[in-house]
């Protein structure tokens, strides 16, 4: 997500912790930062691997814990027309994501090839998960998007060095869209490689970082809605680390 020339910016300012590294859910932190929002979606462990194809009636979702939000990442403004849920499921090899997106009128690239990657495809509708398999590694994690007609982008993130955007990085994650205009809603499945994001073993009770979000709606920035599941306050930027939420891991 791209609020203008913001969202690939810096946070001007963190949260500061004094002196030594802090513990947080057993993991120990970089000793600038520390995370500032608790809330929880649970991935339970699906009992086989599955091929992305953007139908969510699969029995895994049906039995999915399932988050939803409509509000600006601010958390202050509400888009019940933009109402957005997302499940997760994992395997020994992938973690999967399940998006259902409400919407009022689509805004994508038309007439590309969706098999390529698309720089600033963020400037358009998409469902975005950012990842951290590492949360002790705060200002780096790993950026997902997907467009309703199935374009997509992923990143490498490190906030420490500058730009914090490696394009250049592929997870070879796969992902399928559907759209139901009758009923003004899309959905998108996302299967990422463990391996793309050096996981070498899963393993249940496991707990990441991560935020999912929406860039959704015509218009420039000014008229757009950008929402995410964790809020951020500031209201500026979707990269903001510290306010990434808990991804628990199931059997």
């Amino acid at each position: 997500m791209n609020l203008g020339s913001t969202r690939r910016q810096l946070l001007s300012s963190i949260f500061l912790i004094p002196w030594a590294a802090m513990t947080v859910f057993g993991q120990t932190m970089d000793s600038t930062h520390v995370y500032t929002s608790n809330v929880e979606i649970k991935a339970k462990l699906s009992p086989k691997d599955f091929t992305p194809d953007g139908d969510l009636n699969k029995n895994v979702w049906q039995k999915a814990d399932w988050i939803r939000f409509d509000h600006d990442m601010t958390g202050l403004r509400n888009y019940p027309e933009a109402g957005t849920q997302v499940a997760a499921t994992w395997t020994a090899k992938y973690v999967y994501f399940a998006f259902k997106c409400n919407y009022t009128a689509l805004n994508i690239f038309e007439g590309e090839d969706p098999t390529k990657e698309r720089w600033e495809l963020w400037t358009r509708d998409v469902a975005e998960v950012f990842i951290n398999p590492e949360p002790e590694r705060v200002n780096h994690y790993y950026e997902f998007e997907v467009a309703p007609n199935n374009q997509w982008i992923d990143l490498e993130i490190d906030k420490t060095k500058t730009p914090f955007n490696d394009a250049a990085w592929d997870s070879h994650f796969d992902h399928a869209t559907r759209v139901d205009s009758k009923a003004h809603a899309w959905s998108c499945e996302m299967r990422i490689p463990l391996s793309s994001m050096g996981v070498r073993e899963m393993r249940s009770a496991a707990e990441w970082r991560l935020n999912f979000y929406r860039a959704d709606g015509p218009g420039d920035d000014s008229q757009r809605r950008f929402m995410s599941w964790s809020t951020i306050p500031e209201g500026k930027t979707f990269h903001v680390p510290t306010r990434f939420g808990i991804i628990k891991f199931l059997k």
